[in-house]
């Protein structure tokens, strides 16, 4: 019997069009722009406009994606939705996603990894196409990081964007699609990079917004040094266990959290840099988005049977890699 995997047939992307720049976060906290290009590769990221929320990117992007792909809403089995900053605590964005674009067959429900979110919902997904039981499944990756950003804080404002990207997950009989994939958490990482209030432990109070709580709180150097090591031993780990060489990889499609983070992942595999997808340039770290609007951005240099490794490292801690064959 033909083993069934689940193999990407479309992706889309959507981005802002507010830019902010290092010359603008110049204005706002005490940096600048060879600062933060030094330490991060960042040179600007999109920013969503008051009142939107996660998924009007989200709707955006799958509506991109299904005329791309030239099927309906109602085609849809299943919506995954990847983020950290939903639209609300609940219902799930997935819900919201699915009345806008009249997803009315399927079920869905939100997936929270902080940055590594994608390729775990990338792996979820899958699953339920390997069943047997789904032929169409929505992988929605975004996040409307500035929601959460404290601009004032010239430690994580400097590194974050909004963005959104999503990928249709469909059988194949090929091969192609997600051959393995190594995922991974550590909760000891909570302590060192998280959201102070907002949750049941400490709800939203007049307390914690003054004391402004309910922002993206790192511990810039100890994140740094689990996510080098976790990102590069993943990616690596997998490389060796499916007997792939530097040159059988086609891409690496790594987390945009840093640029050194990235090169250090790239060296630590002996893939060339020409074969790195990088945006942190011009999008920042867009957290659960980085990874799909990497792939949209790629997709006309993508051909089918190419070898891809997607990496990723998060809060909580969460980090982990998939070997992904292209499949058009």
């Amino acid at each position: 019997m033909t083993k069934i995997t689940a193999a990407i047939t479309c992706v889309n992307g959507y981005v802002p069009p507010k830019i902010l720049t290092n010359k603008d976060l110049e204005k706002l906290v005490d940096t600048n722009d060879e600062w933060i290009i030094s330490r991060t590769g960042i040179k600007e990221r999109r920013i969503l406009a008051d009142g939107l929320g996660t998924s009007d990117m989200a709707f955006e992007a799958t509506k991109g994606l299904l005329e791309k792909r030239g099927i309906l809403a109602t085609e849809i089995d299943l919506i995954v939705f990847c983020t950290v900053t939903p639209d609300m605590v609940f219902p799930a964005s997935a819900c919201i996603l699915a009345d806008k674009i009249g997803a009315t067959n399927a079920f869905g429900f939100d997936l929270s990894a902080a940055c590594s979110g994608f390729i775990f919902g990338l792996e979820t997904g899958s699953r339920f196409i390997q069943s047997g039981v789904y032929k169409k499944v929505l992988v929605v990756g975004g996040d409307k990081m500035s929601s959460i950003i404290d601009y004032s804080d010239r430690n994580t404002c400097v590194i974050f964007g909004d963005g959104c990207g999503c990928v249709l997950l469909e059988p194949d009989m090929e091969g192609n699609g997600v051959v393995d994939s190594i995922l991974k958490v550590d909760g000891n990482g909570r302590h060192f990079l998280h959201q102070k209030a907002g949750g049941s432990i400490k709800p939203a109070s007049h307390e914690t917004v003054d004391a402004r709580e309910h922002f993206v709180y790192q511990e810039g150097q100890t994140v740094y040094k689990f996510a080098v090591k976790g990102m590069a031993d993943v990616s690596a780990e997998i490389m060796e266990r499916n007997n792939l060489t530097a040159d059988d990889v086609a891409w690496l499609v790594p987390h945009q959290a840093n640029l050194r983070i990235i090169d250090a992942t790239a060296n630590r595999m002996g893939v060339d840099k020409s074969k790195v997808m990088i945006n942190i340039d011009h999008f920042g770290n867009t957290t659960n988005g980085t990874i799909p609007l990497l792939l949209w951005e790629w997709e006309s240099q993508l051909k089918k049977g190419d070898n891809l490794i997607l990496a990723a490292f998060g809060g909580g801690f969460t980090w982990g890699a998939i070997y992904l064959k292209w499949a058009y």
